[in-house]
């Protein structure tokens, strides 16, 4: 129940007619990537769409999972520096937490 007694079909009837569009929408995944590289990631997440005067606003609930990425650059830069291929060059960066210049250097050890 609803604050005030009101059922979601009230509360869905009084949305409509103030403009606003509840929609659920089926998503399989969602991944979120931050500035930092870090990604979120959301598994079978139950996901809104709300519409108000045009504008769609997402509301995502569901277990998220934090993982931390490799920027494009620093891979490539270490695979043109150390000479090395894509996946030696992952492996060096997650190993050394992501020093550039460390996961260069271990190729030279």
């Amino acid at each position: 129940m609803f604050p005030g007694g009101m059922n979601p079909k009230q509360m869905g009837k009084m949305m409509k007619q103030m403009g606003i569009q509840n929609d659920d929408v089926d998503a399989a995944k969602v991944d979120i990537l931050l500035k930092d590289g870090t990604k979120i990631s959301f598994d079978n997440p139950s996901v809104q769409a709300m519409t108000v005067q045009g504008q769609k606003t997402y509301t995502i609930t569901g277990e998220a999972k934090e993982e931390k990425t490799l920027p494009q650059e620093d891979i490539e830069m270490v695979m043109e520096q150390a000479k090395v291929s894509k996946e030696k060059a992952i492996a060096a960066l997650e190993a050394k937490n992501g020093d550039i210049a460390e996961a260069i250097f271990s190729f030279q050890e």
